[in-house]
């Protein structure tokens, strides 16, 4: 699992701030935000809770599925978000064993 394509969304908390990202490494990508290695958004709003993400065949497919779901509406995104994880558990434990 570790090298392969993904689209994900952190949460600062349940409802909070949230982040779309695409990655090829979902376990070391989600550990830099968690640790705040990288300066940006996730670092200054704190946003470090995976709350979902989506497996992908090709790169291409995860930044497709990345920027439509960065172009949806909020009440939409979090509709997703709660269809696989309604309590909006950290998921980390699952990607990370």
């Amino acid at each position: 699992m570790d090298k392969q394509p993904a689209t994900y969304i952190l949460a600062s908390e349940r409802n909070g701030t949230l982040y779309i990202g695409v990655t090829s490494n979902l376990i070391a990508r989600v550990w830099q935000h968690r640790e705040h290695v990288v300066e940006g958004f996730t670092s200054k709003y704190e946003v470090s809770v995976l709350v979902w993400y989506e497996f992908h065949s090709a790169m291409e497919e995860a930044i497709l599925r990345e920027k439509r779901i960065k172009n949806w509406n909020r009440a939409w995104k979090i509709r997703l978000i709660e269809e696989k994880n309604p309590y909006w558990n950290d998921l980390w434990n699952e990607i990370a064993g």
